[in-house]
């Protein structure tokens, strides 16, 4: 069976969102992992994207969100972190020698 689902049953028929999250929450503890949530990882994946200099339409579509605006909206700090970093490599750029 085609689809767009990253899990499936070995079928490829849907799987109960929350049989992912058991399994997860399972194998950080078997292997003596920092507790996270799979949806933290998804945060921290588009965060680094960001820090990396990816193109928000980039992260966006990456994410599935709808529009840009969300992506905007949700990962606004890691904007203004990159801000922050611009306004540095400006600076040093126009400053005399």
């Amino acid at each position: 069976m085609n689809t767009d689902r990253l899990f499936t049953q070995s079928n490829g028929e849907p799987i109960y969102p929350d049989t992912v999250t058991e399994w997860f929450a399972k194998f950080l503890k078997r292997h003596d992992l920092p507790k996270v949530t799979l949806h933290s990882l998804r945060h921290t994946n588009a965060t680094l994207m960001i820090a990396e200099g990816v193109d928000i339409c980039t992260v966006s579509k990456r994410l599935g969100h709808a529009n840009t605006s969300i992506t905007l909206d949700v990962y606004a700090h890691a904007l203004k972190t990159k801000d922050s970093d611009a306004a540095d490599k400006l600076d040093a750029v126009l400053a005399v020698r």
